[in-house]
């Protein structure tokens, strides 16, 4: 028996802390209530990593706000999950200490092997059994995660710190101008990680259907223009359309890359490392993907729907 009650989850990134919620004994489909704050906080940090005070200030003001609103909406298990911009931080510590102690709220923090495995639970909901096999991708800013399987749980998960905020930074290709040889060079290393993470399951996930559940795919799919036949939500995006793109993102500054369809200004520094990202794990993986929608935060909310609550989840105090 579905257990009553509205749950919520709260995703705390880099560009944004945004709230989701959905009665349990409803439909992850139909959110009950949702709110977002926007966030900047690759701006907030400093030489040393470390997010300074007013990027945290903007985090606990952004939590407050997100839990009042939960409230407000009668949310009895709430999930906070700090996502790698805060994970990453030097003292992410004292920034999840200092969330904690000001708005009661605990930002929890997922190892990649659970956010990919999550990401595939709400790929699968989202395109359901008839979908078959799925190679599940998910580029965000530190991290690179993959997920595998056939049934409703992956039955391979891996992460890889090849993110597009990370992988920017790496290779210096924050520049207005980044060299030839540095994309070449993260296009190499993304190569040879990606196949030493996937192995001797690289032919067989070939054959899978290859799913792309992040913005940083969502935006190429755009740019590249190719829309799914029959669908308004999924785009296809291939790799030869990725791989004509990336000259053309690196001859342009980042201000004019926030002008080309499907790339928000806040991503658009990244954007090529994305791409150059992207275009690797597409070359491993069959070639082509299909976009979907959801990924982690659904997965949270479909595993708060239908899980014990202690597992997920904290509830608010009365």
């Amino acid at each position: 028996m579905t257990k009553a009650g509205t749950v919520g989850v709260l995703d705390v990134g880099c560009f944004s802390a945004r709230l989701r919620c959905v009665d349990r004994a409803g439909s992850a489909l139909e959110p009950v209530a949702g709110h977002k704050t926007r966030l900047r906080l690759d701006r907030a940090l400093d030489s040393s990593g470390r997010l300074r005070r007013e990027g945290v200030d903007s985090v606990v003001a952004a939590v407050r706000t997100a839990d009042s609103v939960a409230r407000d909406h009668g949310v009895t298990d709430l999930f906070g999950l700090a996502t790698s911009s805060i994970r990453d931080a030097r003292n992410a510590d004292e920034v999840l200490t200092r969330v904690r102690e000001e708005t009661g709220v605990e930002l929890r923090v997922l190892s990649g092997k659970q956010e990919a495995r999550l990401s595939y639970r709400a790929a699968r909901a989202w395109f359901g059994a008839e979908a078959g096999s799925l190679c599940v991708l998910d580029i965000g800013g530190g991290t690179v995660e993959l997920a595998a399987g056939r049934g409703i749980h992956a039955e391979l998960a891996r992460s890889l710190r090849l993110g597009a905020r990370e992988a920017t930074r790496r290779w210096r290709l924050d520049t207005d101008r980044p060299s030839a040889e540095a994309i070449a060079a993260l296009r190499e290393d993304a190569l040879r990680r990606i196949r030493d993470a996937v192995g001797e399951d690289a032919e067989r996930l070939r054959e899978f259907r290859t799913v792309g559940c992040s913005k940083v795919l969502r935006q190429l799919a755009v740019l590249a223009g190719r829309r799914r036949k029959g669908s308004k939500k999924s785009r296809e995006l291939h790799v030869e359309d990725v791989r004509a793109w990336i000259p053309r993102l690196a001859e342009l500054p980042a201000g004019r890359r926030a002008e080309l369809p499907g790339i928000s200004r806040p991503r658009a520094r990244q954007s090529l490392a994305g791409a150059v990202v992207a275009e690797a794990l597409l070359t491993v993986l069959g070639g082509s993907a299909i976009t979907c929608p959801w990924s982690t935060t659904q997965g949270l909310l479909l595993a708060l729907m239908e899980e014990p609550t202690g597992r997920w989840a904290r509830s608010p105090a009365a």
